[in-house]
């Protein structure tokens, strides 16, 4: 994919969101396209291109109906270890393996790309901005509960490091509110942006 030939995005991106509309959930789909709007906001925001924004998000959820076995097998296809959060609950590789099918059914080789869709459930220290873009997104799409115009006002004032370390650890107390375990990469992510203060 030629991320500066824009026909060609275009084209990709209306690929990937039929293959989406067909793939997931109706409930997955519509937040994929929330998600993909909410990216556009912050890129306009952060002087990001907005048509990669909106890809990343149509594209982020394409795999999340697949079975935790072809998840696995299509994720270690990325080259990256499986954790053991990863082996226990397969679902989790849902972003991997979309990056791979991006790569291998699209021909997508934009690595910004590649590493936003990758990362976006558990993030890693030293992304991207438009990895950072497609976090943020997905948790604070319109359509999660805890997201009112009070908040978005409120996290629209921040820079982006300061509105993932904000995002970050909502997300880290909600897990462990409900006694889950938070992955190294999101605990390793929170940490280098604590440092960016």
């Amino acid at each position: 994919m030629d991320t500066n030939n824009k026909s060609n995005l275009t084209e990709i991106t209306e690929s990937v969101r039929k293959y989406a509309l067909a793939a997931v959930s109706e409930s997955r789909y519509k937040h994929s396209v929330r998600v993909a709007e909410t990216c556009v906001m912050l890129c306009r925001r952060y002087g990001l291109d907005e048509s990669l924004g909106y890809f990343v998000g149509i594209a982020h959820d394409i795999c999340k109906s697949m079975d935790g076995d072809v998840l696995l097998k299509i994720a270690s296809r990325d080259g990256c270890e499986i954790g053991a959060l990863e082996t226990e609950r397969p679902s989790l590789l849902h972003g991997r393996a979309a990056a791979v099918k991006l790569r291998e059914d699209w021909g997508v080789s934009d690595e910004s790309v590649l590493e936003a869709v990758a990362n976006h459930t558990f993030g890693k220290a030293g992304m991207c901005d438009l990895a950072k873009v497609l976090y943020v997104a997905d948790k604070i799409e319109p359509g999660r509960e805890n997201v009112t115009e009070e908040y978005m006002r409120r996290l629209f004032k921040m820079d982006l490091d300061g509105m993932m370390r904000t995002v970050i650890k909502e997300s880290m107390d909600y897990l462990k509110g409900k006694g889950k375990g938070v992955s190294p990469q999101t605990k390793a992510l929170y940490k280098s942006l604590k440092g960016k203060r």
